[in-house]
């Protein structure tokens, strides 16, 4: 996502008390604080929100949240700070949140690094915590029991600009987007040796493959839950949209159309298209303008959880009907009536 260090914060909830970067809640609060609202723009979301469900803050004090993802063995949430190139954890029960993993994109020593950590993160079918490294300019596997490993850093013989955010097709393969927002110059950084910012596939065998190059900025991406539409969100100004294409029987894309398009929000609200999730149903549930957007699977604006932050990213955790979410300097989550897709 784009660097939300301009963004305006809004005061922070008073029952939270930030403690060295920790977040708790005060000994005399039972309950966690909450923020937001919940916009209703068609009935259809009556079956996926209740009408009580409420934005409940678990964890705050972050640089640039992001990239959150569901531990389901260690039933825990991880997500990535970007600038301060770390992930993190939170597990209910458990006080505050703790370090998983610093360095968790950049293992250099050049400075000039605004966003160098880790960005989108996913698990696959192996167990394996597949990250988009900013600083290091790849998707890497972080295996279980093992070190990190690459899984790509470059196309043709030239290095990525930064990965963004990734999710995983029930064959194995990865599909990544590559936008430049992790290099320390974005697009007119000298660093960049990729002309284009792609949307790319990492086949099992390591072969990569550069499915699009049409996308301005691509961001955040997912798959339908029959895995047959390949969705991208567009974090550009001009062209703030959810892009979608069939992916073909040959794993090539057809024709880009429009799903969403979010530039009337833009105009109210601040921040772009990010990370999304679907559900089982389909259902696009996408970061952008002043939260998370809730789409049918044609596009249609259903809903609108508004957390009054940038939030850049979403995921299922739980029993998987619970959305978390990565708003600015917020871990957020909100009780949903439908699970993600895969659960």
């Amino acid at each position: 996502m784009i660097t939300a260090a301009s963004a305006p914060r809004s005061l922070l909830p008073a029952a939270l008390v930030l403690i060295g970067g920790w977040s708790a809640v005060t000994p005399a609060q039972a309950e966690r604080p909450t923020i937001g609202s919940v916009v209703r723009h068609d009935a259809a979301l009556d079956q996926l929100l209740a009408a009580d469900a409420e934005i409940e803050v678990v964890a705050s004090g972050f640089q640039w949240s992001e990239g959150p993802v569901w531990d389901r063995e260690n039933r825990r949430l991880l997500w990535s700070d970007v600038p301060a190139n770390t992930i993190y954890q939170w597990s209910e029960g458990k006080e505050g949140h703790s370090v998983f993993m610093k360095p968790s994109g950049f293992t250099g020593v050049a400075a000039g690094y605004g966003e160098p950590g880790s960005n989108g993160l996913t698990f696959d079918a192996a167990g394996r915590l597949l990250c988009c490294e900013h600083g290091d300019r790849r998707v890497s596997a972080l295996t279980p029991g093992g070190g990190k490993i690459t899984l790509a850093d470059r196309y043709d013989g030239k290095r990525f600009n930064s990965p963004n955010d990734l999710c995983v097709h029930s064959s194995g393969a990865v599909f990544f987007t590559d936008p430049p927002y992790g290099l320390p110059g974005n697009d007119k950084d000298p660093k960049r040796e990729t002309p284009w910012f792609g949307v790319y596939r990492i086949d099992p065998d390591g072969t990569v493959t550069l499915l699009s190059k049409e996308c301005e900025r691509p961001n955040g991406i997912a798959l339908s839950p029959d895995e047959k539409i390949l969705y991208v969100a567009q974090s550009h100004g001009p062209q703030p949209h959810i892009f979608a294409w069939d992916i073909q029987a040959d794993g090539s894309l057809g024709e880009r159309r429009s799903l969403f398009d979010a530039s009337a929000l833009a105009k109210k609200f601040p921040g772009m298209p990010d990370g999304m999730k679907v559900d089982k149903d389909g259902n696009i549930w996408t970061t952008g303008p002043g939260g998370v957007l809730v789409l049918s699977p044609r596009g249609k604006l259903l809903g609108h959880i508004l957390t009054g932050q940038r939030t850049a990213n979403c995921n299922w955790g739980g029993d998987g009907s619970v959305l978390y979410m990565t708003a600015d300097f917020y871990i957020c989550r909100i009780p949903t009536l439908t699970k993600g897709a895969g659960w």
